[in-house]
């Protein structure tokens, strides 16, 4: 079984602090889902069209799992708490063998 990965970007941080609810949500949303947290925020060498911003990489041991985790009412909580004017970048992909 391929695992499923959270791929996430934030071009545009306006409020750092902002974030703060969300991640308290979050983060066991996540790890209720079974999710590992690879990245959240370490440092970015960005290349081509890339962005140094902050960057988090979430493992999960399937995509099926990855894509239940989001839709799940714990997530989907956290997910109301993003304060307005957030840009991210967000992507479930599968993983390859």
């Amino acid at each position: 079984m391929t695992k499923g990965y959270w791929v996430s970007v934030y071009p545009a941080i306006s409020d750092p602090e902002g974030l703060t609810a969300y991640d308290k949500l979050a983060r066991p949303a996540v790890l209720a889902g079974g999710g590992r947290v690879l990245s959240r925020g370490s440092r970015v060498v960005a290349r081509e069209a890339g962005i140094t911003q902050r960057a988090v990489l979430i493992e999960f041991d399937s995509l099926e799992q990855a894509v239940a985790t989001y839709e799940s009412e714990a997530y989907q909580k956290a997910l109301a708490a993003l304060p307005h004017g957030y840009e991210r970048d967000f992507r479930i992909i599968e993983g390859t063998d």
